[in-house]
């Protein structure tokens, strides 16, 4: 099973900008599909992006389109979010996951998951 902690999160201001990282230990992520969700208070979990194993195959959802990019950088183990032009209502806790099989926005068929880093966005 692979572990996956991310960080970067913090509080910024509207229009501003941060970029979040997943590092994954236990098993190489190489042949991984990873990808980011977001959950705020009260709210269910939401899809954020998701990049196929060699980084080639993105989709993002429509909320986030246009101001975040997932990368990847497998020589490292590691996902990334940049974060720009954020809103208040990216305000979430910013959660990564990975899957061996699945490709998708489906966050029930992913099975490894990290514990999240929290973004709050002011207006």
């Amino acid at each position: 099973q692979v572990q996956l902690v991310e960080s970067g999160g913090g509080s910024v201001q509207a229009g501003g900008s941060l970029r979040l990282s997943c590092e994954a230990s236990g098993r190489n992520i190489g042949t991984y599909t990873m990808a980011w969700f977001r959950q705020a208070p009260g709210k269910e979990r939401e899809f954020v992006a998701v990049i196929n194993s060699n980084g080639r195959v993105i989709i993002y959802a429509d909320p986030v389109k246009g101001r975040f990019t997932i990368s990847r950088d497998n020589t490292k183990n590691t996902l990334f979010l940049l974060m720009s032009s954020l809103r208040p209502d990216d305000t979430a806790n910013y959660i990564c996951s990975g899957s061996e099989t699945y490709f998708g926005r489906d966050g029930a068929q992913y099975a490894d998951w990290g514990q999240g880093t929290q973004v709050t966005v002011s207006s």
